[in-house]
């Protein structure tokens, strides 16, 4: 039911030619509820992916403080893991390396010990590419 609700929301926003900030979170909220790319999310349902990609940095800089950590009052940092596929086996360098494939295709190889905060730097910069 709740899905049903949001779907509804999210059409209703679809023809507004303004959105208020609660419209624009009903609609960032199912669209990373749904784990699909922004710009798919958007043309299935009418939106203008360049209004989405806008109104999620916007509401995203409003809720997280600093380094993603959320503000007091905001609603706590929700993850979400993304299916992982184990391909063949590693040999020689390629087995201290890990690679990340985006949900676009793109690939991330990392060396093995990497500081994960630039990994998730790049990570960032890629998502914020992704969604513009």
């Amino acid at each position: 039911m709740a899905a049903d609700v949001s779907a509804k929301a999210v059409a209703a926003s679809a023809g507004k030619s303004y959105w208020r900030e609660a419209d624009a979170r009903q609609v960032v909220r199912a669209w990373e509820s749904s784990g699909q790319a922004l710009s798919r999310f958007a043309a299935a349902r009418g939106l203008k992916v360049e209004r989405l990609a806008r109104w999620a940095r916007r509401l995203r800089t409003r809720t997280r403080g600093v380094r993603g950590r959320a503000t007091t009052g905001a609603r706590p940092l929700k993850l979400r893991f993304h299916p992982v596929e184990l391909v063949g086996s590693a040999t020689g360098l390629e087995a201290s390396a890990i690679e990340v494939v985006l949900l676009d295709g793109r690939r991330v190889r990392v060396p093995a010990g990497f500081a994960s905060d630039d990994l998730e730097r790049v990570l960032q910069v890629l998502e914020e590419r992704i969604r513009c």
